[in-house]
């Protein structure tokens, strides 16, 4: 019996139990502060980059780039009349947990986007000398301006990231869009044409199996971090995960609320006996509420359940610590993003691998199912997307085409249900 199996029921109990809440009757609750979900430790901003440094303004803090779309105030503030013009009687500090809880919405690494993007707009204006009352609410024409000013300086996802930045920003600050959609989406088009080649990335090579198991035999297992990478990595490989879902930024930045621990492992078995190893994402970068991505034990050293095992048995985990955390000479360490891929770049480096890229594990992941015979739409329901953009990996890959292509070909009965029309 592995560790999973062992410590399994243990875990679920733990986060069985519901909260109860309990009747305040010494003073109204809404007397008293009801904090958020902790944030990560206080950062100090970097110095802003010499190309883009914008004029000091007390509307634009220096601050994080995630906490720009919340403190960088429009000229004009969020109205405090109501329907009938009669003013509201509320503090600044309850206008300012409207825009902190707002601002939740938005998963960390979408409000450091858009509060990138809410820099280049400024900068842009800046240099254009546009006034402050002009910059929100924006007219149609200065968003307009701003994309075609960037055009054919960075890629046109970019753009079309911080046209969505400055679009969250009014909403924020409840202020009118007024921009002509229509005209948007097509200086956003004319924009990608426009795209340096230096923006476009380089296609991404997929891990398979074989390139698992050649992993494999380049760590020891033995040790707590190669424990962690390798449980990580099967265990990212066989859910079809982001890479940023079991690893964390920093190593000081590890939320429960925001990062998955071991108490986030759940085992079901159906009604035809076949077992599955459910893990809770807190969060995710399209659902605020959390998501779930699951495994079931594979043949061979590539199998994330016997992984798995190894790793919590090595490292002896809480079921509150970060779920690939490992022990370090200086104590428990969170499994980071930089350490997890740095790892895998040094096992894979002597076989002619070296570039190996995070986002290929989520695309080889997707491609060995498939090639299994997967059918799409189970494949678009397990890997969490909201449409079909990840049949263009059918595009950009020929090991998944291959089989199709024979004169005689191999997933001939596949192909008649599993195509997307």
């Amino acid at each position: 019996m592995g560790w999973l199996e062992k410590h399994l029921p243990s875990l679920e109990e733990a986060t069985s139990t519901t909260p109860q809440l309990h009747e305040n009757t010494s003073s109204n609750r809404f007397n008293v502060s009801h904090p958020l979900p902790s944030a990560p430790p206080a950062m100090q901003p970097r110095p802003y980059h010499n190309s883009l440094t914008p004029l000091l303004s007390p509307l634009r803090p220096h601050c994080l780039a995630r906490d720009r779309l919340r403190l960088w105030v429009p000229a004009t503030s969020r109205s405090r009349l109501d329907h009938t013009g009669s003013l509201v009687s509320l503090t600044d500090s309850n206008i300012d947990r409207i825009l902190l809880v707002i601002a939740h919405c938005h998963a960390p690494s979408t409000r450091e986007c858009y509060g990138s993007s809410l820099l280049v707009f400024h900068v842009f204006c800046d240099s254009r000398g546009i006034p402050e009352h002009q910059r929100c609410p924006a007219s149609s024409v200065l968003v307009l301006a701003f994309l075609a000013g960037c055009a054919g300086l960075y890629s046109g996802k970019t753009l079309e990231n911080y046209f969505y930045g400055i679009h969250a920003w009014h909403l924020l600050h409840d202020l009118p869009w007024s921009v002509d959609q229509a005209q948007a989406s097509l200086t956003l088009e004319g924009a990608k044409s426009l795209a340096p080649s230096s923006s476009s990335r380089a296609k991404r090579a997929p891990f398979t199996v074989a390139l698992l198991l050649m992993i494999h035999s380049s760590l020891d297992l033995s040790t707590p971090l190669h424990a962690a990478v390798y449980a990580c990595l099967t265990t990212s490989f066989f859910t079809i995960a982001r890479t940023g879902e079991f690893t964390v930024p920093s190593l000081k930045s590890f939320d429960r609320h925001l990062h998955v621990s071991v108490s986030d492992i759940r085992h079901k078995v159906d009604r035809h006996g076949f077992h599955v190893t459910v893990f809770r994402l807190p969060r995710t970068n399209t659902s605020s509420s959390g998501e779930d991505v699951y495994w079931a034990a594979q043949s061979g050293l590539a199998d994330p359940l016997a992984a798995l095992n190894n790793h919590l048995h090595i490292n002896h985990l809480s079921p509150s610590d970060a779920l690939f955390s490992w022990q370090h000479g200086t104590g428990l360490h969170a499994l980071t993003r930089t350490a997890f891929l740095k790892c895998l770049k040094d096992a894979s480096a002597h076989s002619g691998h070296g570039d190996l890229k995070g986002h290929g594990i989520r695309i080889g992941g997707t491609l060995e199912y498939l090639l299994r015979g997967v059918p799409f739409e189970t494949m678009k329901t397990m890997g969490r997307w909201n449409s079909d953009a990840f049949v263009l990996y059918l595009q950009k890959h020929t090991i998944v085409l291959a089989p199709y292509l024979q004169d005689q070909p191999v997933l001939e009965p596949f192909m008649c249900y599993a195509l997307p029309t």
